[in-house]
């Protein structure tokens, strides 16, 4: 297991913006294509789009004084080093944004507001005449996602070319990008939808909910394809989509029960389970995994982080108090080497992660330090040395 890293004391890479997070996300390098009036490589934009963190999140309606917003912050891996003050920041009025679906392609940023989705393009903007990111409200309109109920999740396929969405009233919807075309229109998929994701070839859609199993739906023929079944009191959290080293598909979906939170792991084929594996006895309020398949990543009500090993479900590290209050939000960087995590207390925090290296000597040296001593021991006892 890696070490446990410090309590949530604000340092480096973790710092209070002073807005309530819901979201959060890595930039794609190529979030910044081109500015308005001449080309712009990602070098010319301070610390490129690799280094670029958004965070999502606001005090709500009201007039309670925190800002509703999406913030985008820079980070210096070389150093550690979350900035201090944000890149950017865009307030969203009356609006908070709960949920946040970066796209994957660099395009831009939807987000969930309490009666629609609205769409966010990224911008080249200039600060005391440096390159920065920024973001702005685009021209185009989701009329298909106005006027409608708070949707409490929000999601693009790897390739960008599909995304989904999921309300508190259970209804599921999943359109092509960015045409908007209906691929999936289904009122009551769930009490109130929770979680979503795609597959990584885009023909599956995995969604949890309150009550009932979880779904999986067939894109291309609008169909239920399959039903997770829940054992005894088990309440599913969330559901994520993977590939493991061999490149077949398989899911996991986060499982509560009276212990504590578990991850369950399925067969993309059968759709039945292959493992369950407890990994800790406080709720589980954030997971996300790797790009590359490798890591798992959860987050608590208690503030702690857990990183896992897929291949095995074991602790990589433990992040204790990485917040003071609870992990709303967690996203992998794109090369797998860094965690981002959110928190209702309005920290943000960005924690690399380190291979480990085991103790002792490697195993191979071991077994040669022991064929050598046998050697000597064998040549001793027949007077080779005197």
């Amino acid at each position: 297991m890696g070490k446990s890293g410090n309590d949530a004391t604000i340092g480096a890479n973790c710092k209070k913006y002073g807005v309530p997070f819901y979201g959060a996300s890595f930039v794609p390098r190529n979030a910044i294509k081109s500015s308005d009036t001449e080309p712009q490589g990602e070098d010319e934009v301070v610390g490129g789009g690799s280094h670029h963190v958004i965070f999502a999140g606001g005090g709500g309606e009201g007039r309670s004084g925190i800002p509703n917003a999406l913030i985008i912050s820079h980070f210096d891996p070389a150093s550690n080093y979350l900035s201090d003050q944000p890149v950017n920041k865009l307030e969203t009025g009356d609006d908070l944004p709960y949920r946040m679906a970066v796209h994957p392609g660099g395009e831009g940023v939807i987000c969930s507001l309490p009666k629609s989705c609205r769409w966010f393009e990224w911008e080249a903007t200039k600060k005391e005449d440096v390159s920065t990111l920024g973001l702005k409200q685009s021209e185009k309109v989701l009329y298909q996602l106005e006027l409608i109920e708070q949707q409490l999740a929000v999601t693009f396929s790897r390739d960008g070319s599909l995304l989904a969405v999921g309300g508190e009233d259970g209804k599921l919807r999943a359109f092509k990008w960015p045409s908007m075309e209906s691929l999936l229109d289904v009122p009551g998929a769930h009490a109130s939808v929770k979680n979503l994701d795609f597959s990584p070839d885009g023909k599956f859609l995995v969604s949890v909910g309150s009550g009932g199993p979880g779904r999986v739906w067939d894109i291309l023929t609008s169909t239920n394809k399959a039903s997770l079944a829940k054992e005894k009191d088990e309440v599913f959290g969330f559901c994520r989509f993977s590939q493991n080293s061999m490149n077949d598909q398989v899911l996991y979906v986060t499982a509560m029960r009276d212990r504590g939170g578990s991850i369950v792991k399925w067969n993309t084929t059968t759709w039945k389970r292959m493992s369950s594996k407890y990994i800790v006895r406080d709720p589980i309020s954030a997971f996300n995994i790797s790009d590359d398949g490798k890591f798992l990543a959860i987050g608590t009500i208690q503030g702690d982080i857990y990183i896992l090993n897929a291949s095995n479900i074991k602790v990589h590290t433990v992040v204790k108090k990485a917040h003071l209050g609870l992990v709303t939000a967690l996203a992998f960087s794109h090369d797998s080497r860094a965690l981002a995590s959110a928190s209702l207390d309005s920290s943000a925090r960005v924690t690399q992660i380190k291979e480990i290296k085991k103790n002792g000597f490697n195993i191979w040296i071991i077994l040669l330090m022991i064929l050598v001593a046998a050697t000597l021991y064998y040549a001793k006892t027949e007077g080779y040395f005197v």
